[in-house]
């Protein structure tokens, strides 16, 4: 045995049909496709979801949830990030360009402080809203939490 007398497997490589091609290929006629119907004719396309007028399934399943236009997303910031951020940068005065930044927001974000976390020195904080427990541990080290 060697490379010029490899084959294929007997009965591996199978022809591809030739659809279309005359009565001799078996092929012929309707080429498959059965006789008469939009499916058997040139350019038939039928739509997404379409299952030959059975309904849909997308109009089977019920419709559900919610979404609320005038829903408010703000992005959570909790005291122990702030707290990081004073030690390592030493900064005093937080607000939304200090958060962009050192990539903790984007300058889209509205910015919600979070009582996550300790507070050990003095910081002042402009955001657009804080939670209770972050305004107290805020002002209990002497800071000040301001909203925009």
């Amino acid at each position: 045995m060697d490379l010029s007398n490899l084959k294929p497997q007997k009965g591996s490589i199978k022809k591809p049909k030739r659809i279309g091609r005359g009565e001799g290929s078996g092929h012929g006629g309707t080429a498959t496709r059965g006789h008469k119907g939009a499916q058997s004719r040139s350019g038939y396309k039928s739509k997404n979801g379409f299952e030959g007028g059975q309904m849909p399934l997308y109009r089977r399943l019920p419709k559900f949830g919610f979404k609320n236009p005038g829903r408010v997303e703000y992005k959570g910031i909790n005291i122990d990030a702030i707290q990081q951020l004073a030690e390592q940068k030493s900064i005093t005065d937080f607000d939304l360009n200090v958060f962009v930044e050192n990539g903790i927001a984007s300058k889209n974000d509205l910015i919600k402080i979070l009582g996550r976390g300790e507070l050990s020195v003095k910081v002042n904080v402009n955001a657009h809203a804080f939670s209770k427990k972050a305004v107290s541990i805020i002002e209990a080290q002497g800071g000040t939490a301001t909203k925009i």
